[in-house]
Formats: C-alpha cells, sequence, structure tokens
C-alpha cells in the first residue's frame, strides 16, 4: 500500500469521532446546538461587534446559503439577532444576545476541556507540524486542475 492510499478515510473518521464527540458532549450537558450552530457562534463571539453575516461565512468554509440557514435558526433559537450595519445596510451585522452570551458562558469550558483532551499525548511539535501537513494537503487539492485522460 503506497503511503496515500486511504488517508482520506482516516481524516473522516478522525472527523467524525471529533463531532460525535462533541455532539455527546453538548447533550450530556443540557445543550442544544449542533457543531454548525456552535462554530457559528464562537465565530460572532470572536468577532465581536463586527461580526457579519459575510465574514462569518468566509471564515466558516461553508457557502452562504449554508451559513445563513443555520444563522436563520440561532436566530429562532433566541441566540442571535440580525440587524444592518449604520454604515453599509447591505450588510448583516449579527449580534448575540443575552441568551447566547449565557449559551457561550455554559460552553466555553466544556470546549476547552475537549481541546485539551484533543492534544493527550501530542507534543505541540507535532501538532504543528499536524497543521502543516493539513494546509499542504488542502493546498495541492486547491490547485488540482483534474485528472485528464490522454486521448491516444
Amino acid at each position: 500500500m503506497d503511503r496515500t492510499e486511504g488517508f482520506g478515510v482516516y481524516i473522516d473518521r478522525t472527523l467524525k469521532k471529533v463531532q460525535s464527540t462533541f455532539l455527546q458532549a453538548f447533550l450530556d450537558n443540557d445543550i442544544d446546538l449542533t457543531i454548525e450552530q456552535w462554530v457559528i457562534l464562537q465565530r460572532v463571539h470572536l468577532e465581536g461587534k463586527n461580526a457579519s453575516q459575510a465574514d462569518i461565512a468566509k471564515s466558516n468554509f461553508r457557502n452562504r446559503a449554508t451559513t445563513s440557514r443555520v444563522i436563520s435558526g440561532l436566530c429562532k433559537k433566541g441566540l442571535l439577532k440580525k440587524q444592518r450595519f449604520r454604515d453599509d445596510q447591505k450588510r448583516y451585522k449579527l449580534v448575540m444576545t443575552d441568551d447566547g452570551q449565557k449559551l457561550m458562558e455554559r460552553v466555553l469550558p466544556i470546549i476547552k476541556d475537549l481541546r485539551k483532551v484533543s492534544t493527550i499525548n501530542i507534543t505541540e511539535k507535532e501538532f504543528d507540524i499536524f497543521y502543516q501537513v493539513l494546509d499542504q494537503l488542502y493546498d495541492n487539492f486547491d490547485h488540482y486542475e483534474g485528472y485528464k485522460m490522454s486521448s491516444s
């Protein structure tokens, strides 16, 4: 077996394990969030008063329609609200509600614990290399132009 055979299976397996562990931790702590909702809520929290729907979509690596759907769900739950920026009426500003902030305060310790667990027995150098490899894989596929069969 060559070194690239099946690495996608390992990436997928690990991603599924991470997601299921996060979801189980949310369930165990009575937190009604999906992974995608958490990611967007966290981005709004980190970006603060300047959180725009367009910027969240870009930083989330999801298309605008998917991001909009998730944001709508967070608004229906009363965790976010959409407003217009004063200086740009075309863009939506995302504001965390009091309930969203309270939920964030409940979730952050759980997330910190999960992140701590994720690096057990992994050195900082190994984790840096891991990120470098993931970035390189991403760049390699980003520049892939497709296999072209020869017409001989």
